[in-house]
């Protein structure tokens, strides 16, 4: 019978929601262009809804400025309407196939929202690790009911989830603070 704790797999886990964090984050705006900017854009074209990326190559030529370079001529109206309706504050100015997203700058009280929700996206990761540490420590316990782990094994192995729960909610506070650092342009 094999353990059902696996530390590598809740180290994994855990990064994962690391990870998910630092996508989320890079999708707010700090007023600088960037091109995750537009990932969560969906454009209706060919009678489904498809990724920006796949009808445009989206690049920042300037700091404040976005150029999306749409492939098919008759998806320029639909992907300029999905970049305005998508609530990132962009109008894309029509240059025949290339849409042009001047950034404007960030007023205080965007700034605020922006911090919040990069608090709200962090605390959504630090739900997701202490979900993985709970799900951790209940295969101990069930491992210790099986008897493939003695009592001393499974208090050892729950110091060492905790300790990893505790160095990545750490790592999960420093890159929203950073985030937040960087809306507040403090």
């Amino acid at each position: 019978m094999a353990a059902a704790y696996e530390k590598a797999d809740l180290e994994r886990r855990m990064a994962g929601a690391v990870e998910s964090l630092k996508g989320d984050l890079s999708g707010l705006r700090t007023g600088r262009a960037s091109t995750s900017l537009l990932d969560p854009v969906t454009v209706e074209v060919y009678g489904a809804h498809m990724p920006l990326s796949q009808v445009a190559t989206v690049s920042a030529p300037e700091s404040r400025m976005l150029s999306v370079q749409v492939w098919d001529k008759s998806n320029v109206g639909p992907v300029e309407k999905a970049i305005r309706s998508a609530g990132l504050g962009l109008n894309p100015i029509n240059d025949g196939q290339t849409l042009r997203l001047p950034i404007p700058d960030l007023t205080e009280e965007r700034r605020k929202e922006l911090a919040k929700l990069a608090g709200q996206y962090a605390e959504k990761a630090r739900v997701a690790v202490r979900n993985v540490r709970r799900d951790g420590m209940d295969s101990l316990k069930a491992d210790e009911k099986k008897g493939l782990l003695s009592e001393d094994e499974r208090k050892r192995h729950e110091g060492e989830v905790q300790k990893l729960t505790d160095a990545t909610i750490a790592d999960i506070d420093a890159t929203a603070a950073a985030k937040e650092k960087e809306i507040l342009g403090k």
